[in-house]
């Protein structure tokens, strides 16, 4: 197995050396898309009058420049990694404006933002609307983000999508309190991760399915296996659902609740959804 060990400054780096096999790993992992749609939905359940796209929603060459000035709802995906959570966010804004939908179609815009050049590189190659735009940058580096001008112009973005991000950075507080300052008065946040803490029989069964599957499945997929054991590692470090929920709080949003994904992987996939206030 490769040495080293992954600090959490390294994790963009770790990702490079697993991206062109990332998408077959995760592949895998029975209901991970399903996971992560279901956060994109709680995501948009909770936006007020979520947008369908301006353009046709067939596929097409996407804008990398920024994120759209002519867009009225304008949405984040931050940690897009491979591109499975912005599909999963893409999708969701398709069914909320779909004939029979509770919300009014406005034009959307979707930036997915990572810091792994290689997995951007693997997401890009992908085929996506012409309202999804991808941009490389850490989550701690959030305020320095230039394609975020225009939402910023407009008063901020209106939802961000946080998929296996918050357990990865140096400084989790930093980083929920720069996606605060991202978001619109009344817009959404959704972290969606891993978190066993204070659950025993959940990290049991996390410790026996990383060291029986994950681990040697990332062996098998890329030769690599230091990623998928800080992967163990790090989730083991993880907030509590109820410490994460915390965290918003105490950055100041309000509406803060979890939801739980259902199934195998029940007790230890966890959303995590708040709201920035109205008139802050």
């Amino acid at each position: 197995m490769d040495a080293g060990q992954v600090t959490r400054t390294e994790v963009p780096e770790a990702f490079d050396e697993v991206a062109d096999r990332y998408d077959l790993m995760v592949g895998m992992s029975p209901g991970y898309h399903a996971q992560l749609r279901a956060s994109a939905d709680a995501l948009l359940d909770a936006v007020p009058d979520v947008a369908a796209p301006r353009a046709s929603s067939a596929p097409s060459a996407p804008d990398t420049s920024s994120l759209s000035a002519t867009a009225s709802l304008r949405l984040l995906d931050l940690g897009c990694g491979s591109g499975a959570s912005t599909r999963a966010l893409v999708e969701s804004v398709r069914r909320h404006a779909a004939p029979g939908a509770r919300t009014t179609a406005r034009p959307a815009a979707v930036l997915a933002v990572d810091g792994s050049a290689g997995m951007l590189d693997a997401a890009r190659s992908k085929a996506w609307p012409s309202w999804v735009a991808f941009a490389q940058g850490r989550a701690e580096d959030l305020a320095d983000q230039l394609e975020l001008a225009d939402a910023r112009a407009a008063g901020g973005l209106d939802g961000v999508l946080a998929a296996y991000l918050v357990r990865n950075v140096p400084d989790r507080d930093a980083v929920v309190a720069a996606i605060r300052d991202e978001l619109r008065p009344g817009g959404v946040v959704a972290l969606h991760d891993y978190s066993v803490r204070g659950r025993p029989v959940s990290t049991a069964l996390w410790t026996a399915m990383c060291w029986g599957i994950i681990i040697p499945l990332g062996w098998l997929t890329s030769r690599r296996t230091r990623l998928y054991r800080y992967l163990w590692r790090s989730v083991l470090d993880m907030d509590s659902t109820a410490q994460l929920e915390e965290r918003l709080r105490r950055a100041g949003f309000v509406d803060v609740t979890t939801l739980h994904a259902s199934g195998w992987q029940r007790g230890i996939v966890h959303t995590v959804v708040g709201r920035r206030p109205v008139g802050a």
